[in-house]
């Protein structure tokens, strides 16, 4: 056995979570039955991280402590990690003129966005969707000029257009010419609305991934991804072991090794109990 292993048992060491879709079923909860199982994961010694394009506060930072009071979670489908024992975030910034591009381009054409630091985020439009959205994630609606917060924060690691599912590609299309990377996601709660985020070029939840694996000591095919959306897929793609959720998006679900039951059946309590018995280094 090999010194530097840190996880010579036979059980995957690190399982990366979704939040929307995934931890979170429709009726905005995590159910008493997903908790068990992660109990049970953690009895066994496996470390939970959140894997997210959400922000490090309200409901998802409750999430990440309940997963692991003192580790490394990934927020913002990568734009940021951040440490939930000493608050220490790792981020990547966009540039000052990406922001102001896409203000523009939300501007132009009608779309609500939201920027996002770490552990804060700001939204400028009072549409039904931002202030839904709000509620989503636990917070209260406030309007926040996007100039004002661009400027009051260096570390802007993510721009979210919160917008119609069916302008999911015009977004995509305008934003990609900023140099950034596109990702979108849904959420049961909010049927309808398609949240676009990008963030810096090259950025995703695989490469937030790999910044824990590192921590850890870990290989990234040693890793569990548990997911649903278009947002998760590159680190679908880049684990050793993927898991689709029953209401995946065809895409996940296809490069996905293990499929599980939807949200409301506590498919994350299945995928959790069954990583019990793969080995990792299978």
């Amino acid at each position: 056995m090999s010194s530097k292993d840190p996880y010579p048992c036979r059980v995957i060491p690190l399982i990366c979570i979704d939040v929307d879709g995934t931890l979170v079923s429709s009726t905005g909860v995590v159910t008493d039955g997903v908790w068990a199982a992660v109990d049970r994961a953690l009895e066994r010694g496996q470390h939970l991280a959140l894997s997210t394009a959400r922000g490090a506060f309200a409901a998802s930072w409750d999430i990440a402590l309940r997963l692991d009071p003192s580790g490394w979670h990934v927020f913002h489908a990568g734009g940021a990690t951040v440490h939930t024992g000493t608050n220490e975030a790792r981020g990547h910034a966009l540039t000052t003129n990406q922001v102001t591009e896409a203000i523009r381009v939300a501007t132009e054409n009608g779309w609500t966005l939201e920027l996002y630091s770490a552990d804060a985020y700001a939204v400028e439009d009072e549409t039904d969707a931002a202030v839904e959205h709000a509620g989503l994630m636990g917070l209260p609606y406030v309007r926040t000029p996007l100039a004002e917060f661009a400027a009051a924060n260096d570390l802007i690691v993510r721009v979210q257009f919160v917008v119609p599912e069916p302008d999911i590609d015009a977004v995509s299309a305008a934003v990609v010419p900023l140099g950034l990377s596109v990702t979108s996601a849904t959420s049961p709660i909010m049927p309808g609305t398609a949240f676009v985020s990008a963030t810096q070029t090259g950025i995703t939840k695989a490469t937030g991934i790999e910044a824990i694996c590192i921590e850890l000591g870990l290989t990234i095919d040693q890793v569990m991804m548990i997911g649903d959306g278009l947002n998760d897929l590159p680190a679908i793609d880049a684990v050793g072991h993927p898991v689709a959720m029953g209401n995946a998006a065809p895409e996940v679900a296809a490069l996905a090794r293990y499929h599980v039951a939807h949200v409301d059946d506590d498919g994350v309590a299945e995928a959790l109990d069954r990583s019990a018995d793969i080995d990792p280094k299978s």
